[in-house]
């Protein structure tokens, strides 16, 4: 076990000493000196576990990596403790990386907790928040989300400078429309040409060890299939029933149970349809968002390039890294007369924005279309604050009283 240990203290060390770009969050230096457990959630190699060491740069802090199976095989927690007071004599901040991947995790981080230890956590499972942090560690922890790069993080790591040049606007535009295809996972930065290579790796590494390793999944079969449907039908709407139904699954709360399989690890996102009533807004369909395009790119089936859809999921994953929650702060919404917008976003009780992406206003057809159905959405929910998304462009339109910002994805 010392061995696991001082291996593992070496990939800290070597870790540490990287060059990396600061990531833009809510951190501020608060968030680690507060005693409560500092909890970093995402999906896997998203720059979670380099954002905590970042922020542990500067202070004594001993690791444990919960993804390294020697670890989570010989683990003794009375033998790791007591090592790690010898390897890390004095440590400050206790580092666990990947913690969900050790058995009843919380009823040991409890534990820890109650004796006094300050400690920095990262996970890739989003039930993390809701259930198994919930039960046993609710109101000590202050949880944060670390998404794959955003654009702008993308423009910093290119070196895209704020000013109006020719030169830079040109560089601007190449890395937006690379980022839009290809999505932000920190390793494809320097490697763009294998992005789909390592991506489509990467996705099938997460379904087999996050859920089907994860929750003793026998029926592999229906849940790749549920997955590659999700992925190819991205940002449309769907019911576990009709999923059911399309894919020949006997059993509608299996494939339910499928679905949420497949949010836990981060891989999708379901959005659902903005009601003040709720049961009908659970009987409603749901759309289907993946946490990065370049995903999309790398497992979806479809063989054509769904250019306006990648845009609208782009625009989604960039509100909920934003903190908007979807089902709680975010939502798509249909009117009365069946006209869709894409994003209704609230603050409390009252509807904060309505938010419409559309790749092209050029054709007066699809301009009328998509404008319609944003007003007649704002003139039912009472909101005043429209947006259209685009892919490049940026006006202001008067339209039967309203005033819509048109604006490019790159300055939402």
């Amino acid at each position: 076990m010392k061995n696991i240990l001082l291996a593992q203290r070496e990939e800290r060390n070597r870790l540490m000493l990287q060059p990396y770009l600061q990531r833009q969050t809510r951190f501020n230096q608060d968030y680690l000196k507060s005693p409560y457990i500092k909890l970093i959630m995402g999906p896997r190699r998203a720059g979670k576990s380099v954002f905590a060491l970042l922020m542990l740069r500067d202070e004594n802090c001993a690791y444990l990596n919960f993804d390294d199976a020697a670890l989570l095989s010989k683990w003794d927690e009375d033998l790791v403790m007591h090592l790690l007071d010898e390897i890390y004599p004095g440590y400050k901040y206790l580092l666990l990386d990947e913690v969900q991947n050790l058995p009843q995790w919380d009823l040991w981080v409890s534990k820890l907790y109650r004796n006094g230890f300050n400690m920095v956590i990262t996970g890739s499972n989003a039930n993390m928040l809701s259930s198994e942090m919930a039960t046993v560690l609710t109101g000590r922890y202050i949880p944060l989300e670390i998404l794959p790069f955003s654009l702008w993080e993308m423009f910093a790591f290119n070196q895209v400078k704020n000013e109006e040049s020719e030169e830079q606007n040109s560089k601007a535009r190449l890395v937006a429309d690379d980022y839009l295809r290809n999505g932000g996972f920190p390793e494809t930065l320097n490697s763009r040409n294998l992005v789909k290579n390592y991506l489509g790796t990467l996705y099938d590494s997460i379904i087999w060890k996050d859920i089907v390793q994860r929750h003793k999944v026998r029926n592999t079969s229906d849940l790749n299939n549920v997955a590659n449907y999700l992925i190819s039908n991205f940002c449309n709407p769907f019911t576990a029933n009709s999923l059911a139904l399309e894919l020949g699954i006997s059993s509608v709360a299996t494939t339910r149970k499928f679905c949420e399989y497949l949010h836990e690890p981060y891989l999708f996102y379901y959005l659902p349809r903005f009601n003040n009533k709720l049961k009908l807004m659970k009987k409603a369909a749901q759309k289907i968002y993946v946490v990065d395009n370049g995903f999309i790119q790398s497992s979806a089936l479809n063989l054509s390039e769904n250019i306006g859809r990648l845009l609208e999921n782009l625009v989604f994953v960039e509100l909920v890294r934003r903190g908007y929650e979807t089902g709680k702060t975010l939502f798509y919404y249909r009117s009365r007369n069946d006209k869709e917008i894409d994003f209704v976003t609230r603050t409390g009780n009252k509807v904060e924005q309505l938010i419409q992406v559309c790749y092209d206003l050029s054709s007066p057809k699809t301009a009328n279309r998509e404008v319609d159905a944003l007003i007649d959405c704002a003139e039912e929910l009472h909101c005043d604050n429209l947006i259209i998304v685009t892919y490049n462009e940026h006006r202001i339109m008067e339209v039967r009283g309203f005033n819509i910002k048109v604006i490019p994805f790159y300055q939402i």
